[in-house]
């Protein structure tokens, strides 16, 4: 009986949707979804042509409801970065059992991952590179890195795609061009469903800590004497990339897995375990640090 709270309802993230929503043990989904169906995302999604103009939330309400309508489905068509719905969306963190990002754009990843660090909660991210040459499916623990330590240490450690602005398949009226190389629909399947396979294990795992710990407190057993979950929460990667292409100085082979286990970085100020500076001197060391971050990045 597991809650998810998932961001984002693109190309990719309505697969990830159709596919988590099949699970029995999902028994209910609040989407945060803005966006309106256009004619340009008939050819990648999996509604008709004639839902065009309508809004992506209830598109997908539907969809969930036709297929599990034992299922609750909740809707939000609100943008996840808007400040007037954050004790809304706070809150919904504070429900769900796991988080699921399907959005391209950074504003919305950091925001996703400030509201499920602070409520303590696993959640999952997928990213289709530009071209389909390949994906990231990232995992993040309540005491793992954050959103912005496993970016910056992939970005400075992995070349993952070309050189230009990553494509936002979830807000292709943005600021940003939806793409500057399409990824087909195949491409973005295959990691929307790594990114599915994913979240379950994770929300596995979860489940049986939370079991564990709710043995522990009632005394019947203790957390080392039950058996081992193959799943821990703090999971043998963090992130996990795909590659779907051969491309010359980039990927040497195509449909290859490499795992990453991404560290905190020491100089974060938003999960490094750091005490907080107490003078104003530290104060300003501390700042000068986090802006030299933000220059590396």
């Amino acid at each position: 009986m597991s809650h998810v709270f998932q961001v984002g309802a693109g190309s990719g993230g309505i697969v990830v949707l159709d596919l988590i929503a099949r699970d029995p043990r999902i028994t209910r989904i609040t989407l945060v979804e803005p966006d309106v169906y256009k004619p340009h995302n008939v050819h990648r999604h999996l509604f008709p042509p004639a839902a065009v103009g309508r809004r992506k939330a209830d598109l997908v309400a539907e969809w969930v409801r036709e297929r599990r309508p034992d299922l609750t489905i909740e809707t939000i068509p609100a943008d996840l970065t808007d400040p007037a719905h954050l004790p809304a969306f706070e809150k919904l963190a504070a429900a769900c059992d796991i988080g699921v990002c399907a959005v391209d754009n950074e504003p919305a990843k950091y925001a996703f991952d400030a509201l499920m660090r602070k409520a303590g909660k696993p959640w999952t991210l997928g990213e289709v590179l530009s071209g389909g040459i390949g994906g990231w499916v990232h995992r993040f623990t309540p005491d793992g890195p954050c959103y912005g330590c496993v970016a910056s240490h992939l970005q400075r450690t992995v070349s993952d795609e070309p050189a230009g602005p990553a494509p936002d398949y979830s807000n292709p009226g943005g600021p940003v061009a939806e793409t500057t190389v399409p990824a087909g629909k195949a491409s973005i399947g295959v990691i929307a469903g790594l990114h599915a396979v994913v979240t379950l294990e994770l929300l596995r795992s979860q489940e049986s800590r939370v079991r564990s710990q709710e043995s522990e407190n009632r005394g019947q057993e203790t957390a080392s004497s039950l058996t081992p979950d193959p799943c821990p929460l703090t999971p043998e990667f963090t992130s996990l990339l795909f590659t779907l292409m051969r491309v010359p100085g980039v990927f040497d082979d195509p449909y290859r897995p490499f795992r990453f286990r991404v560290p905190k970085s020491p100089a974060c100020l938003i999960c490094s375990a750091v005490p907080a500076p107490a003078a104003g001197e530290d104060l300003d060391v501390a700042l000068d640090q986090a802006l030299s971050r933000l220059g590396e990045e």
